[in-house]
């Protein structure tokens, strides 16, 4: 797990420098009107109070004794309110600028909204601001300059935007300020510079843009300078590595150059935390840092580093080391030499993947901290023995050990690692048998050893890592017969690989009980029997590949219950019998059958008809199937069964047309009968059992599309609530715009989609409108149930719709779930619909959330149907297609002329996948010239994931602790929650690859994400 340091860890910082005092005011007789009326306006402006603090705000008592107030003892005068936590809703009185004695104002933690009432600049004698942690928009208002004695303002985690006003600049007393996770813009100001008191400068998660000021070199009681993932580029100053008092130092995930000063260790001697990762630093980790004796935290990932890594030796308090993705080592012997100079015993993750480090693993390795539960040390070009010593390591959740050039066997001391939960030694030069120790490591979610030299047999032992959620032993020599205890191992749910081996005998029966199981690769090995029928059991999955063995026997008994599968490869095996016709139902993208003795007659349905999907050659007996197969007919008895056969199918849908003629005709007479009953009313036929709804009943629902009532605008018109009052039902009604080039095909698209379909994440069409209006203009709109949450973009980016409830940031179980609906959805609408769907415009914005935060897709106006099972597009939806979906979104081959395909879809998902973890739209300002959001967490997989992941997925809820308590409790959930996004991320990386063979199946990305649900489930995370 790599430590990202974020500004709200800072927070019981606060605590320390502005004492919270816990006293209960005495009361005496009395009051004072003005404090008194301005707290009653307060309270008039919260809309909610779930937990019913404003209850003892009456006369019952003086006001000094309401709920978060306390008074001065001398006059009775409001000093401090405090009501952080509570999970109120509404927005900020004006009237707060009447409590002119107040001192300390408290909201944390809240949902207000609206924006910082300017009154707040009348309160001269306020020391401390604490409103992080909502709602609140607009720009943090000018005359703040009123605050003369400000000693903490905390703005952090806001939708704040504009400039930071040059007012701040006369707050001298002004110890901190806290501004993170805003959309303030422009450059950082260089005023701040002359704040001299200022202690933390919390500005990470902005849009702040140019160089770093030197001014702030001037500030030279700065402990914290938190000014990571903005926009900020060229040089760190030199004036700020002589802030001798500086503690934590962020500049991660900019576009910062240069290099870091060789005295650094020298001027900055209280370092506890280094954060530059994700930049373009260039030169050496400079030697000085030695002398840097607190150092807890050295993150410098994703740079341009180069050389060796300095002796460590005086860094007895390190506790992440993250140096993943430099140039660092020279290939040499003697590259990790510095491991040997490490005495932290609070050591907890080493990263050096993907470097240039050479040489042999020190035998010291082992003598590292007990707490290490990371270590990661693949891609880069280490060889000879893994030490023995490393099973002294018995805190170790994550071992990558793959890329490199390991020779000799895996020790058995690995067996002592019973916490390890990912082991990876995949292409190496391993040899000898796989430890029968692995067994100990019941906790083992992940085992990779593919591509190295391991003979011997599969060990039985591994039978109990009951964990496991994925085996690849494949590229190897492994040989006997597959352990049935392998099979027993329930949890395996991605992929089980043991390819390319020499493993020989049959099929265990116990195979039927890995039946969440997602991909089984057993080619390339000398397996032979027939395949067992408890095979059919296992309905989970997506990928099966057995080809180049000896298999043999008829495969319909154990594939008619397979599916959901979309890959087989079964050739250059010894199968028999006719091709079972129902493979012809199966959604399936491959086939290759070749190679066999298969007989009789070829399907010509489904997957069969396209000839570059499917593959039979080598199969000397079959016959039929499309013409481009070049088979020859079959007997003529069933070519006249056939012809009968066609004669019925030509009877019956000559009929079928009689029929529908006679009933378009009444529907004609119908239709013209109601025109002249009322100019005015045009309506289609509802749908899902409502009552047909006019204009009339559109303009009485929607108040007159009253603005009021404006919940979202797109591309074809906009979307409003509504009230049904025939139905007693709040609805949403989306109107089109018939004037925008289009929008009438958008409504027909919609209908024709939406009146077919039906899946619990689809957003539910209730009826439809296509009349005209009062002034008898066409008039076309969509009435859909109403999902009372918004859209997902308004959960991700804060936004707060029109007249509408404030929206909270979504917690990673949130996300996650939203993330498996969603796919869930595409998976039904490609491989589940009578006829397949593409949707075209997944993106956040339609993603709509209901009152438990499940996803539903909506917007259908983009979509295209596809008639016939191999994807295609008829000619008549294949015109002026151009491009379709939204910028960022849309596929790299739509803008090429590519046809709109399934792929397409999955392409959109995974960049949605990608921005629901991230927090980052794919068209963020960061994303330019040859970076995407894409190769963003490409870069990042897997250690630095913590570094690109939204920073909310990773704070801590610890309000009053120290910081070395919430720093620990951030640590604590990270570490599950780490592991959790690179699935998450590896998943949205392989959805949104550039060319769309390469893209992950969508019923793959739904089978991961439904293990990892379990998964997260079993873990207790919320």
């Amino acid at each position: 797990m790599f430590f990202s340091i974020t500004p709200l860890c800072l927070l019981s910082f606060v605590t320390l420098v502005v004492p919270v005092p816990y006293c209960r005011a005495i009361l005496i007789p009395g009051t004072n009107k003005t404090d008194r009326n301005a707290l009653l306006q307060f309270k008039d402006k919260i809309s909610n109070d779930p937990f019913g603090i404003f209850s003892t705000w009456n006369d019952s008592v003086h006001f000094c004794q309401w709920h978060g107030i306390m008074c001065g003892r001398r006059h009775l005068r409001v000093t401090h309110l405090i009501l952080q936590s509570m999970k109120l809703v509404g927005s900020l009185s004006p009237f707060i600028g009447n409590l002119s004695f107040l001192q300390k104002l408290e909201l944390q933690n809240n949902n207000f909204v609206g924006e910082i009432p300017p009154e707040i600049g009348n309160l001269y004698r306020l020391k401390y601001l604490g409103l992080e942690n909502n709602s609140f928009s607009g720009q943090i208002p000018a005359n703040i300059s009123g605050c003369k004695k400000f000693e903490a303002l905390e703005l952090g985690n806001n939708l704040l935007v504009g400039e930071v006003p040059i007012a701040i600049a006369s707050m001298s007393k002004l110890t901190i300020v806290f501004i993170f996770s805003n959309n303030l813009s422009g450059n950082f100001p260089k005023f701040f510079g002359n704040l001299t008191s200022l202690v933390a400068i919390a500005a990470g998660d902005n849009n702040f843009v140019g160089r770093v000021p030197a001014s702030l070199g001037r500030l030279q009681n700065l402990e914290y300078l938190y000014l990571g993932m903005n926009g900020l580029s060229g040089a760190l100053p030199s004036s700020i590595f002589n802030i001798s008092s500086l503690v934590g130092f962020q500049f991660n995930i900019n576009q910062l150059e240069g290099s870091l000063p060789p005295d650094l260790g020298v001027t900055l001697p209280n370092l506890v935390y280094l954060n530059v990762g994700i930049n373009q630093f260039t030169g050496p980790i400079p030697a000085s840092i030695s002398n840097a004796t607190r150092l807890m935290g050295l993150i410098i990932g994703a740079n341009k580093f180069s050389g060796n890594v300095p002796t460590m030796e005086k860094l007895n308090q390190l506790q992440w080391i993250s140096a993943t993705l430099n140039h660092l080592g020279s290939g040499a012997q003697g590259d990790l030499k510095f491991l040997e100079s490490i005495n932290s015993t609070g050591l907890k993750v080493l990263a050096i993947n993907y470097n240039n480090f050479g040489g042999t693993l020190p035998e010291s390795i082992g003598n590292l901290s007990s707490q290490l539960n990371m270590m990661s040390i693949q891609a880069n070009r280490l060889f000879g023995k893994i030490p023995s010593s490393v099973g002294n390591l018995r805190g170790l959740e994550l071992l990558h050990m793959g890329d490199n050039q390991f020779t000799g066997s895996i020790p058995d001391t690995v067996g002592n690692l019973i916490e390890l939960k990912k082991f990876r030694v995949d292409m190496n030069k391993l040899t000898g048998n796989i430890p029968s120790t692995i067994g100990n490591l019941t906790e083992l979610l992940e085992l990779i050893m593919k591509g190295n030299n391991f003979q011997g047999t599969i060990p039985l032992s591994i039978g109990k890592c009951q964990n496991l959620l994925g085996i690849d032993l494949s590229q190897n020599n492994l040989s006997g017969i597959i352990p049935s205890q392998v099979f027993t191992i329930s949890s395996l749910s991605i992929y089980f690989d043991l390819s390319e081996n020499q493993l020989s005998g049959s099929l265990p029966e116990e195979i039927g009980k890995l039946n969440n199981l997602a991909k089984l690769d057993i080619h390339g090995n000398d397996l032979s029997g027939e395949i067992p029928n408890s095979l059919g059991r296992c309905t989970s999955l997506v990928e099966l590949r057995m080809q180049n063995n000896l298999f043999e026997g008829n495969i319909s008994s154990f594939l008619s219950s397979l599916n959901g599968l979309q890959h087989i490869d079964l050739s250059s095996n010894n199968f028999s019998g006719p091709i079972p016709m129902f493979l012809e139902k199966f959604q399936l993208q491959y086939l290759n059958l070749s190679f066999n003795n298969f007989k009789g007659e070829v399907p010509n349905e489904g997957v069969f008809l396209n000839t570059s999907a499917t593959s039979l050659e080598g199969n000397n007996k079959l016959c039929g199937g499309m013409p481009r197969l070049d088979l020859p007919s079959c007997s003529s008895s069933k070519g006249k069964r056939r012809s009968s056969t066609s004669r019925y199918v030509i009877i019956a849908v000559t009929c079928g047309i009689v029929v529908a003629l006679i009933l378009l005709l009444l529907l004609m007479t119908f239709y013209c009968l109601r025109r002249k009953k009322s100019e005015a009313s045009l309506e289609t036929p509802s749908i899902g059992g409502f009552q047909q709804v006019s204009y009339a009943d559109i303009v009485k629902a929607t108040d007159g599309f009253s603005s009021s009532n404006l919940i979202g605008m797109g591309g074809f018109g906009s979307v409003y609530k509504g009230f049904l009052a025939d139905e007693n039902t709040i609805v949403a009604v989306k109107v089109f715009d018939l004037k925008k080039r289009g929008a009438s095909k958008s409504f027909l698209v919609e209908c024709e989609v939406l009146k077919n379909i039906r899946h619990r994440n689809l957003v539910k069409i209730l009826t439809a409108c296509s009349s005209v209006d009062f002034q008898g203009n066409e008039f076309k709109a969509l009435v859909y149930e109403f999902l009372e949450n918004g859209s997902l973009e308004g959960h991700l980016h804060l936004e707060l719709p029109p007249n509408g409830t404030p929206r909270r940031r979504l917690s990673f179980v949130q996300r996650l779930n939203i993330a498996f609906d969603v796919a869930c959805v595409v998976d039904y609408l490609h491989h589940q619909c009578q006829t397949a769907v593409i949707h075209c415009d997944l993106k956040p914005s339609n993603i709509l959330l209901d009152a438990q935060m499940n996803g539903h897709v909506g917007d259908f106006g983009l979509a295209r149907i596809f008639p016939n099972a191999t994807g295609d597009l008829p000619a008549s939806q294949t015109s002026s297609i151009g491009l379709r979906g939204t910028i960022g979104y849309a596929p790299p081959e739509y803008a090429m002329g590519s046809k709109v395909s399934k792929d397409g879809d999955v392409y959109s998902y995974g960049v949605l996948l990608l921005e629901i973890f991230t927090g980052k739209r794919p068209t963020h300002d960061m994303f330019k010239d040859a970076l995407n959001l894409h190769d963003y967490c490409t870069a990042a997989l897997p250690e630095r994931v913590a570094d690109i992941a939204d920073q909310q997925l990773l704070f801590c809820e610890t309000e009053e602790s120290s910081i070395a308590d919430t720093l620990n409790n951030q640590i604590s959930i990270g570490a599950h929650v780490q592991e959790c996004l690179v699935m998450i991320f590896e998943i949205g990386v392989a959805c949104s690859a550039e060319l769309p063979r390469e893209r992950m199946k969508i019923s793959d990305a739904v089978t991961r994400l439904r293990s990892l649900k379990e998964r997260v489930n079993k873990m207790g995370l919320r």
